[in-house]
């Protein structure tokens, strides 16, 4: 029935005689080393079963991907609209310097609004490229979705003077700035 097969690929013009001889001589290698044991040969229904496993795993990975881009950006959503709803203005003459991507930036805030800061009342949130001015309720929210989101949340008086500090009898003034 190959040989028929064969010859009538040939007749066609689809084969030629050398690759008939070279896929002769690969099946006879493949079936010699399938008797010494060097090759499985595989049953066709284990490799359909083995090739529907394979496609499930990637299917199941793919999908998973998916499912995490796409609760990143429902993250990011929930993110932008806290800010956006709870945001104050900041439309004052003080500057004040936080620090964003390992550069010190400067936000302009009223002299109530840099007390509250300093304080741990408001915090600096990023929203994309720039920043706003939140709540500390808010910022906390945003902080369980993403750590990296607060820019500057100051912990409400938790300050705890160590022993050994040799400053601890000089406290740093509030109206400092730097």
């Amino acid at each position: 029935m190959a040989n028929s097969l064969q010859k009538q690929l040939m007749k066609a013009g689809l084969a030629d005689e050398k690759k008939a001889r070279k896929a002769k001589q690969q099946k006879r290698e493949d079936v010699n080393k399938a008797k010494r044991g060097e090759i499985e040969m595989e049953d066709p229904a284990d490799r359909a079963r083995r090739l529907r496993e394979e496609k499930a795993e990637a299917d199941r990975q793919r999908e998973a991907q998916r499912k995490a881009e796409r609760e990143k950006k429902e993250i990011a959503a929930q993110i932008k609209q806290m800010i956006e709803q709870s945001r104050l203005e900041r439309n004052g003459e003080v500057a004040f310097q936080f620090v964003q991507d390992k550069k010190i930036k400067k936000a302009y805030v009223t002299g109530n609004q840099q007390k509250q800061l300093e304080r741990g009342q408001i915090a600096i949130v990023a929203l994309g490229e720039s920043f706003e001015l939140v709540p500390t309720v808010v910022a906390e929210k945003i902080r369980q979705r993403d750590e990296a989101a607060v820019l500057l949340l100051n912990e409400r008086g938790t300050e705890t003077v160590d022993e050994d500090d040799p400053y601890k009898d000089f406290p740093i003034p509030d109206d400092l700035m730097w």
